[in-house]
């Protein structure tokens, strides 16, 4: 990564282009892809609230501070965009990178109005979507009940351990795009790395661990699970034929997630003053300008355009660069 900026053209802004730094997780279901660690690391957690900015004005600085108006010019309308900020405490979303060497936990999230009644009030549930990065072959995802499948008949699989039986399995290649609402019963198995993102909640029931040794971190949500897992949802799968990486690859009420291939000569963005946008590149290395601000990013980087920004241009610094786009549309609330 490279910053450049020219003072004599410097931005209204102190900064709207913001190269955030990783954060990693151990999980024992973790690989090496992500960093060679012992023990595995499984998650990267790319933005969020708690990231840190590695670059410009703001470095050292977390979103959360810079959304409480820690950096003289920069305030939540400014940085989220101004309709985002009227609809939104906090930063709203978070993104992970996931290296998946063996299953995850089979789980289920609640929704917002369920995580208020059973985490506390103004929690948020966790609606979430995975873009497939690299993929082994046969590899398996869960997504949702099998069709047919009762809400006593769920609620009695998931307490008696046999919930395995009642779930649907899904094989996945890479550049498939598989939206997962709340209420959705999901796990993801292993010989993949993905791109997750979802609401600015962590609010996991793990209804089944593959009989995995019980601990502290990984104890098992039985009722709660029967609580919020809806039967009739199996997510939604979008496969790469369809989509080809390109273009809106999903969306809801809180986040859209676009890919884009970069050719030759800079592509035109702009944020309309409206809402973020969070940029990571996912193949080669790419370059973010915006005004006289330069980021370069290398693959698995993640820079957040400002809302304020306004008009940018991104290019490939390297042939089949490709990257994915997060935001929030203006309306979500």
């Amino acid at each position: 990564m490279t910053v450049n900026t020219d003072p004599a053209a410097a931005p209204v802004l102190p900064q709207t282009l913001f190269l955030l730094e990783p954060q990693y997780r151990e999980r024992v279901w973790g690989g090496q892809r992500l960093l060679a660690h012992t023990p595995p690391i499984g998650e990267a957690w790319i933005a969020h609230g708690e990231s840190v900015v590695g670059s410009g004005a703001a470095q050292g600085h977390t979103l959360d501070a810079l959304l409480r108006g820690e950096l003289a010019g920069l305030d939540a309308a400014s940085l989220l965009g101004t309709e985002v900020a009227a609809h939104t405490s906090g930063f709203p979303l978070l993104i992970k990178l996931l290296d998946c060497a063996d299953w995850l936990s089979v789980q289920v999230h609640p929704n917002d109005e369920q995580a208020s009644t059973m985490v506390g009030p103004g929690m948020l549930g966790k609606t979430e979507a995975w873009h497939f990065l690299e993929v082994e072959p046969g590899a398996e995802i869960l997504a949702g009940v099998t069709r047919g499948t009762s809400a006593a008949e769920l609620a009695a699989a998931i307490r008696g351990g046999t919930v395995l039986d009642v779930s649907q399995r899904h094989g996945v290649q890479a550049g498939d795009t598989a939206f997962i609402p709340a209420g959705t019963l999901h796990a993801l198995g292993p010989g993949m790395l993905l791109y997750e993102v979802q609401e600015a909640s962590d609010t996991t029931y793990r209804v089944y661990d593959w009989d995995r040794p019980a601990s502290a971190g990984r104890a098992l949500h039985i009722e709660e699970s029967v609580a919020v897992t809806d039967p009739a949802l199996r997510g939604d799968l979008r496969r790469a034929a369809e989509t080809h990486g390109q273009g809106v690859l999903t969306s809801c009420e809180y986040f859209v997630l676009e890919g884009e291939t970069l050719s030759g000569g800079a592509e035109q963005a702009t944020t309309g003053g409206q809402h973020f946008h969070l940029i990571t590149v996912v193949e080669g290395a790419a370059a973010l300008v915006c005004g006289s601000e330069r980021l370069e990013l290398g693959k698995f980087q993640t820079a957040l355009v400002a809302g304020a920004a306004g008009a940018y241009q991104l290019s490939a610094l390297e042939e089949g660069a490709r990257v994915l786009r997060s935001s929030v549309p203006a309306a979500a609330h």
